[in-house]
């Protein structure tokens, strides 16, 4: 028997509905698939899950498959991930293709991307041409893809962002308590890095544009996920999501040249150096952001993994900070409260 063609794709009414058992939510999952591919017995197994309460499956019939998103509408909403999808097929960047949609019940029927992320793929040898790739799919992002509408990355939720690291990584983390006049070194940087975000262009930002969001595909590549928070924002923010991946680091002198001729593309109306600091300074503030992410991640979420990648953040947030005397006092107080300590082990 031929496999079933999906339907075209339908998008119902959100509704407010109370939260399933884990059972009721696999058989609303299973209703879903049978609605939307019918004639068939389709098989399906977890494709993966991320950072959210969302997670994926994969569902096949014949030799066709697709991917399935179940995001249980009490936790997560699919409307902002339906609108992204949307302006990214709209700019010619390779998100999934829709087949069908239940707002009501969170439910997705989608292109099956397949399982390659670029993250286990990039070595010395293959990283060119796969980044050459990722700066192309960003270039037509930023040139092309509508932010009407989209949500500011504004001051408030840049410090929000930021508040993360001293609640998370400084104080639940590493047991490290500021004092005031600790607290008004923090304030202080958070200020000067607001500044410096909010005085870059504003353009179309993914958010999380780095290796584990990219994949590998037959056409139109990388796949392009995890795309539902994107805002209008810094110039420089998914290029550095990019190049200072918070799960794999290149030297140097790739990077510069990878930045630099970023610049030169994208006919940015600034000088090396002004672009060079935009984007060391969109780095530091993404990268406190992830320290408290990747900590709430562990002792908030039971996600344990994340503790793993905390030292290449830090590597990565130090670096940097250092360079900058705006940030001098800001960088000594958190080596301070690091204190050469292990930042993958756990505090009880």
């Amino acid at each position: 028997m031929m496999a079933a063609q999906p339907r075209q794709r339908k998008t119902t009414r959100k509704a407010k509905l109370m939260p399933m058992n884990a059972h009721d939510r696999n058989a609303a999952r299973q209703d879903f698939i049978r609605r939307h591919l019918p004639g068939c017995a389709p098989a399906f197994a977890p494709a993966s899950a991320d950072a959210s309460f969302r997670s994926y499956w994969r569902v096949r019939a014949g030799a066709q498959s697709w991917i399935v998103m179940d995001a249980p509408p009490d936790k997560e909403d699919i409307a902002p991930w339906l609108d992204i999808g949307a302006r990214l097929h709209a700019a010619g960047v390779h998100a999934p293709e829709i087949f069908a949609a239940d707002a009501a019940q969170g439910f997705v029927l989608m292109e099956d991307l397949g399982t390659r992320t670029y993250l286990p793929e990039l070595n010395d040898a293959s990283v060119g041409a796969m980044y050459t790739s990722a700066l192309d799919a960003l270039a037509r992002m930023q040139a092309h893809a509508d932010t009407r509408g989209l949500p500011h990355y504004d001051r408030t939720r840049l410090i929000a962002e930021m508040e993360l690291l001293p609640e998370w990584f400084l104080k639940r983390h590493l047991g490290f308590e500021p004092s005031c006049d600790e607290w008004d070194v923090i304030e202080a940087a958070f200020t000067f890095l607001v500044h410096a975000a909010l005085e870059q262009p504003r353009v179309f930002v993914h958010r999380d544009y780095h290796s584990r969001n990219l994949m590998i595909v037959e056409r139109d590549n990388p796949g392009v996920i995890d795309f539902q928070d994107a805002v209008a924002g810094p110039a420089t923010y998914d290029l550095v999501s990019l190049l200072r991946d918070c799960y794999i680091a290149w030297d140097d002198a790739r990077v510069d040249a990878w930045v630099e001729g970023y610049r030169q593309r994208a006919a940015a109306a600034v000088d090396a150096t002004t672009f060079r600091r935009w984007f060391d300074l969109a780095g530091v503030q993404r990268h406190i952001k992830v320290l408290g992410i990747f900590c709430r991640l562990w002792y908030r979420d039971g996600k344990a993994q994340y503790l793993r990648d905390l030292p290449l953040v830090w590597h990565y947030f130090i670096r940097v900070a250092r360079r900058y005397p705006e940030l001098a006092g800001f960088a000594a107080l958190l080596e301070r409260a690091v204190d050469g300590r292990d930042l993958t082990a756990p505090t009880p």
